[in-house]
């Protein structure tokens, strides 16, 4: 079976789906990797890396997909303007593909890939379990950008992070906010406090209040007697009217004090929920800063323009999307791993198992035979 890593053409994507360790692992397996010329030059891989490793070096964009059994990407497929082609229609009938890709956002891809009965996978849909924390690539990508952003953030503002005792006075620390406490707010939370901040953090679910709390960090809770926030496998979901009214509140309390806001709060499959409303924005200090993670599914902030940095009043807001792909070395090291986890799992014996009474498996497939397999999706799809 052969497991073919094309080079990856969208705009600012330095990440590849292997690096040389994980080719390794891969053809271990039994499986045979080809790797198209320079798919590892934004990571500072180079292709004598990957053929020392055991990979092919394919230089042909086309003669690569036309050769692989699975295709192993980043990005989901898109148009390739130098060959005035799809990727999608690259693939060969019948292929398996395994990328980072939104299904329930890229529904036009979704029916383009099933026409052509691609077996497809995405790792937006591993389930949160215990056997599959090793391929959960969101939160390794998710814990590259709560670092970054937060790098970011002391970048945008006037003021220092830590408290400094000098001979011209004492500078009081930054005061930084976290909404949404999941794995990249966990590591937002941390970096601040490394750099000596003042930081406090909301989420929905009051079962992170001890992980935040022991990062050092102020839970800012909204008093409520049920579990309104908590979804499935541990993720945020969608709160009741009542509870959005409080949660607004106290906010837009703590909002207003704050330097630095790092928005973090995304629902699986639904375009990120608005936590900071015009008003809010306008009730910022000026010099104060907002990261927007959740950008890429609309932001978290209603000015939220995507891969865009705007000044509104004063207040900059960065929709900066794709924060691990500006960390490629590590952000591709995690990820390969991710996809090495999953593939070796898949194809045990160096030949794709689609045991479909796999919950991993099942759980990750979103097309196969010409059907839509992800009921998610499907709901999408018809409404």
């Amino acid at each position: 079976m052969i497991v073919a890593i094309p080079k990856e053409i969208n705009p600012g994507e330095n990440r590849v789906a292997v690096v040389p360790s994980t080719v390794k692992e891969l053809v271990k397996k039994g499986l045979t990797v080809h790797v198209e010329t320079g798919a590892g030059s934004g990571s500072f891989i180079s292709d004598n890396a990957f053929q020392d490793a055991g990979a092919k070096i394919i230089n042909d964009t086309k003669e690569l997909y036309n050769s692989a059994d699975m295709i192993l990407k980043v990005y989901h497929p898109i148009m390739n303007e130098k060959l005035g082609v799809h990727e999608a229609d690259l693939l060969k009938e019948g292929c398996g593909l395994t990328s980072l890709l939104q299904t329930t956002r890229e529904l036009d891809l979704v029916k383009k890939l099933t026409e052509k009965k691609i077996t497809g996978f995405s790792m937006h849909l591993i389930p949160r379990t215990t056997l599959a924390q090793k391929m959960d690539a969101l939160s390794s990508q998710a814990n590259i950008a709560g670092y970054k952003a937060v790098l970011m953030g002391a970048v945008h503002i006037g003021v220092y992070m830590p408290l400094l005792m000098t001979a011209a006075g004492t500078i009081p620390p930054a005061k930084v906010l976290i909404l949404g406490a999941g794995v990249a707010g966990l590591q937002a939370i941390a970096t601040a406090k490394r750099l000596g901040a003042q930081v406090e953090a909301f989420d929905v679910r009051p079962v992170v209040k001890e992980q935040v709390e022991s990062l050092g960090a102020k839970f800012v809770e909204v008093e409520s007697d049920t579990s309104d926030g908590v979804g499935e496998g541990g993720y945020a979901k969608e709160t009741s009217d009542d509870y959005k009214k409080k949660q607004s509140a106290l906010i837009k309390e703590h909002i207003a004090k704050s330097d630095m806001v790092i928005t973090t709060a995304l629902i699986p499959g639904r375009p990120a929920p608005i936590l900071i409303p015009d008003d809010m924005v306008e009730g910022m200090k000026p010099g104060s800063v907002i990261i927007d993670l959740a950008a890429e599914n609309g932001g978290n902030c209603s000015m939220t323009k995507k891969d865009e940095v705007t000044n509104v009043n004063e207040v900059i807001i960065d929709g900066t999307v794709n924060i691990a792909g500006s960390m490629p070395v590590h952000a591709s090291q995690m990820y390969a791993k991710n996809i090495s986890a999953f593939v070796t799992y898949l194809c045990p014996e160096g030949e794709m198992n689609l045991n479909l009474e796999d919950e991993i498996i099942s759980g990750a497939m979103f097309s196969h035979n010409g059907e839509v397999t992800n009921e998610m999706t499907k709901q999408a799809l018809n409404s």
